[in-house]
This record gives structure tokens, sequence and C-alpha cells, in this order.
């Protein structure tokens, strides 16, 4: 773990470039192979906004990271947050720890805010506005929204008391975890069953991108399912039944415009107006 966790401290750009790259790459493969849904689209030009939108989230984010070391050296050296004032524990319990608590920080709590905070939602919408939806969604977020989602890591790196190794490495889970939970693959249901009592599956984290509530606010977890669990957020509904989209922005050729999706945000908030039942 001592070894992961040094790695993690002074990894290479190219190294998380690579994770980035790769993590697409396979899954992109993957889809072909294993699709959920036979889409009948051009792949590469539905990429077109959303690698745009992973380009411009690695940006703001290089551009930001100086305030996660800042903010991660100040908590090691000042013995702060969570995980630093709880009793001494083995290594592995603190890296898991620290990254558990990221993930509520900087990924359940940041999303489920952005759901119910309306002009926030209007920044997330660009997310949910993706009709096919595949692994290219995973980092579909509009430029203001890749600037609050890191403000919640930021805060989460403060609270919680990360060292940067561990922030290195929650990022980089994160990364592939949510390449994992958008990519078009069908995995079989009693393993992707099993698979989200731990962590986000892929058919759970597809239940949060149906076009209706109450299944849109649900299942807001990144890489741990406890939060969602825990919270009473937890979802299901059969993948079969599933419609990606929004039922209020149901224009798929402006949602697939680059343009469109810069001006989404400040379109003006629709109320949902179709609330799908669930059945006892």
């Amino acid at each position: 773990m001592e070894a992961i966790i040094n790695y993690f401290e002074n990894i290479p750009p190219a190294h998380r470039s690579m994770i980035l790259i790769g993590g697409i790459t396979f899954f992109w493969l993957l889809e072909s192979a294993l699709p959920l849904f036979s889409f009948k689209y051009n792949k590469w030009k539905h990429a077109f906004p959303n690698l745009f939108f992973t380009g411009t989230t690695i940006i703001i984010n290089f551009l930001l990271a100086f305030l996660l070391l800042k903010t991660s050296d100040w908590v090691v050296a000042s013995d702060f947050g969570l995980i630093n004032w709880l009793p001494e524990m083995p290594l592995w319990l603190y890296v898991i720890l620290g990254v558990l608590f990221l993930d509520f920080f900087g990924a359940y709590l940041a999303h489920l805010v952005e759901h119910k905070v309306i002009l926030l939602w209007m920044v997330h919408l660009v997310h949910h506005t993706d009709h096919k939806v595949d692994t290219t969604t995973a980092n579909r977020h509009h430029p203001i929204e890749s600037i609050i989602r890191f403000s919640f890591t930021l805060l989460g790196v403060f609270l919680v008391g990360t060292p940067i190794g561990i922030v290195m490495l929650y990022q980089s889970m994160s990364l592939i975890f949510t390449q994992l939970t958008h990519a078009n693959i069908k995995i079989p249901k009693k393993i992707d069953k099993v698979m989200s009592y731990v962590i986000v599956s892929p058919d759970m984290h597809k239940v949060h991108h149906h076009n209706l509530l109450p299944y849109t606010d649900s299942n807001y977890g990144n890489i741990f399912s406890i939060w969602d669990r825990l919270f009473g957020t937890y979802m299901e509904l059969d993948r079969e039944k599933i419609v990606y989209g929004v039922d209020t922005f149901p224009d798929e050729v402006k949602n697939s415009s680059l343009l469109a999706l810069l001006q989404q945000p400040f379109q003006g908030y629709r109320k949902p107006t179709n609330l799908e039942e669930i059945k006892k």
C-alpha cells in the first residue's frame, strides 16, 4: 500500500493522461463487443461534444491543481481533517477511509446538490441531455460544472484531511469508475447486482440517466454505492426500461450541438411535468 501511495504522490502527467485515454479507449472497444443498447449513431460525431467537454475539464483541473496540492500539504502539516482525528490505524484502512470520504464530498454530495439547487441543475443539465449514453458521456460537463465539481473536491480534501497521494489515487479511481458506469456495456444482471452492493455498477448509474423523475434524482454515487444506500437515494429500474435524456429538454439535435450545450445552462429552468410512477 505504501508503494501505491508513493506512486500517486508523484504520478507523472503522462501516466494520468494514459489512465484517461486508456480508459476511454478500453471501454469504447468493449462497447462494440458487449453493447447494452444497439445505438444507431455515428460514434465519432456523438463523441465530439463530449470529448470537447472532457478537454475543458482537464484544462480547468490542471489550472486549479495547485489549490489541491496547497490544501493537502496544509491539512497534513496541521494534522487537520476527519481521518487525521481518528485513532491510529493501519495504512490500508487510512487510505480506504480517505478515498471513501473524498467520494462522499467530491462526488456524492456535489452531485446531490447539483440536482437540488436549480441554478446548479441547469449547469449539470448538460451531462444529462445525452440521448446516447456511452463512455464518452463520463466527462460531459459544462466548464462551469467542472469548476463546481473541483470546489467540492477541494472542500473534501480540506475536511477529510487527505494527503496528496490519496487525492491522486481518488481522482484516478473516480475517472475509471465514471468511464465504466457510463459505458454502453451489458454486464450479466446478477453480477451487476452483486457489484452494486459495494460499488456503483453500470446498471445502477444508468438508472440515474433515465429521463423521468424520480429516477433522475437517485443513484448519485460515483465509486461507492454506500452513500446512496445510507441516505435513501438508491433506486432500481429494469435496464430495458431506461430512456436516456431529460423529459423537459427532449430535442436530441440541440442536445448534440456543442454551441447549444454551451448555452444550455442559460436557457431557463423548465419544471418537470412527467413524473414516472413507481410500481410497488
